[in-house]
């Protein structure tokens, strides 16, 4: 029969082992984050290879993957406006071994969509911001503009006759040229592609008028007299083209860009996130990173995981005000 005084004991025992099991696997969590990763990681993207969005995640995918020992492998899964890829990130598991490099469209698509198949707040556990790529509104030469106050002049004459390109219903270049138009007070007649390649062969080719999109794909066609630069949507003039002014110099201070940033599905330990975000501001800080962004037309600006989940929210907020005042309506 037990007495008081064993039946204490016991007790004791069982509690003192039971806060040393707790112990030995909070240790044993803490070691694997703090030895993460021990395998490769997946890095979606939700749009073509061989685009923006991939160029930035091969850049800095791979420099992550040098300093923490594992490679980052992209993994493209376009479609439905990043939304399919978007999607798979949300139900990955959270273990820091799937991320993403997300764009715009995290903050467009909930005004975009009717439904989508996750939360874009609480799905997701922001790592950080890497930067971004300003749009430029070009023209074809064969329209004679050469500022955005001929391009006004234009569309007020041709009262809606002017056309503008974008690469799909509600995509960055669309919602931006409405900014722009309403502003302005004039109308033009929207061309949406499925996708940018098509819209800039028809912009080369004289079947479309003008189009926002960015100085990575459109350089080259300025560079050559394919396309009129006529301004960039960002507070400064791009460095890849200087002698182009901001919409702001022109008369009309309208800014977006092509953003891009590291994302996690929620519920990802703060260890491995914590680790994420100081790999990613360090590898931001090298100068080769900084360069061959610099030269796709990016804007290098590093922004930690709270505040890029900041940034996120606002951009959500600026988007669906864009879409409710515009009045537009997608299917």
């Amino acid at each position: 029969m037990l007495t008081g005084e064993d039946g204490m004991k016991r007790w004791v025992v069982a509690a003192c082992a039971a806060l040393m099991l707790v112990a030995t696997l909070a240790a044993a969590a803490q070691a694997q984050q703090t030895s993460y990763p021990t395998r490769p990681v997946k890095l979606f993207i939700g749009f073509p290879v061989g685009g923006l969005l991939d160029t930035v995640s091969r850049i800095v995918g791979e420099k992550m993957g040098t300093l923490l020992g594992q490679q980052f492998v992209i993994e493209a899964r376009p479609g439905a406006g990043s939304t399919l890829a978007t999607a798979a990130l949300a139900k990955s598991a959270p273990d820091g071994y799937t991320l993403m490099m997300i764009n715009d469209n995290l903050a467009i698509n909930p005004s975009v969509f009717k439904s989508i198949p996750y939360d874009s707040t609480k799905d997701f556990a922001p790592v950080g911001f890497v930067g971004s790529a300003p749009l430029v509104f070009v023209g074809h030469p064969g329209l004679g503009l050469k500022s955005i106050k001929d391009l006004v002049a234009t569309a007020k004459a041709k009262d809606g006759g002017l056309t503008y390109g974008s690469v799909g219903p509600g995509s960055l270049p669309h919602l931006t040229t409405e900014l722009f138009t309403s502003a302005a007070g004039v109308k033009m007649q929207h061309v949406p592609y499925k996708g940018g390649a098509p819209a800039l062969n028809d912009l080369v080719g004289g079947h479309l008028n003008t189009m926002m999109t960015s100085a990575v794909v459109s350089k080259a066609h300025i560079d050559a007299g394919r396309f009129t630069a006529l301004a960039v949507a960002s507070k400064q003039r791009l460095d890849v083209l200087p002698q182009v002014p901001t919409m702001a110099e022109a008369g009309y201070p309208v800014e977006a860009a092509y953003w891009f940033g590291l994302l996690a599905p929620a519920g990802t330990p703060p260890a491995v996130i914590a680790k994420l975000e100081a790999t990613l501001i360090q590898v931001l800080a090298m100068p080769d990173v900084k360069k061959r962004l610099g030269d796709l037309g990016a804007i290098v600006t590093p922004l930690g995981a709270k505040d890029f989940g900041d940034y996120i929210q606002s951009e959500t907020v600026k988007w669906a005000d864009v879409v409710k005042k515009a009045g537009l309506k997608f299917e």
